[in-house]
Parts: structure tokens; sequence; C-alpha cells
């Protein structure tokens, strides 16, 4: 395992921030969902980009938490299932950010977007110890 740098550590910092802002926009009136919704999908993508820095490993640019989770399988990193999960969220990266032909997302459903995000980012952490 490499060393965590300073752009490894920035991209958690960054991941840390994302779920903040979604719990506070959980709890904000007037904030909708769904944009709660993409700050979980963000906490969990930066956090996987910032294991990915810290094991050396290349990764494209995208929002598809997918591709990041099966970089890292590939090269030798064991996901537990919960964390495997967090493919999920990348419908939040794009899709419903704007109006269009999507159901609206539900608080409940934020509520686990936002501890499936959790999730990931706690187990990210773990690694880098």
């Amino acid at each position: 395992m490499n060393a965590p740098d300073s752009v490894s550590l920035a991209w958690l910092r960054r991941a840390r921030s994302d779920l903040q802002l979604g719990r506070v926009g959980l709890r904000a009136k007037g904030v909708l969902p769904e944009d709660a919704c993409f700050h979980a999908q963000q906490c969990a993508e930066k956090a996987l980009k910032a294991l990915l820095l810290q094991r050396g490993i290349d990764f494209p640019r995208t929002h598809v938490i997918e591709v990041l989770l099966d970089l890292l399988k590939v090269n030798g990193v064991d996901i537990p299932t919960g964390v495997d999960e967090a493919f999920q969220l990348s419908e939040y990266a794009v899709q419903t950010r704007y109006p269009g032909e999507w159901e609206p997302v539900t608080k409940a459903e934020a509520r686990r977007a936002i501890e499936q995000a959790a999730l990931a980012l706690a187990w990210v952490e773990g690694q880098f110890e």
C-alpha cells in the first residue's frame, strides 16, 4: 500500500465535505432530496477516487461508481458487500440533478443515500489507516 499523499487526502476532505452537505441538505428547509442525494453520490465517488490514488491505480474521469469499484476489485482490493452497493448512488450524479422524466426522490431515499455514502467513506478512511 502506498503512503497517503496530499492529493489523496485532499480527495478525502472533499468526500467528507460532500457528506456534510448532504446531511445538512436533508435537514434544511427548501433543499430538494435530489440535491442531498447528489452530495451522497459525490461523497462516495470522491472517497473511492482517494483510495484509488492512494493505491496508485489510474482511473478515468467518470461519475460512475461501479467503474471505480471494479478498478479496485481488479487490483486486488476486497470490497465489503455494503460498500459494493454504493454503485446505486451513480444515478444521483447527473440524472436527478435536472428536471426531467424521473420520479422525485423521497426524504427516505435521500436518507438511505446519505447512509450508503457514509458507509463507503468510513470504509475508505479505514483503508488509509
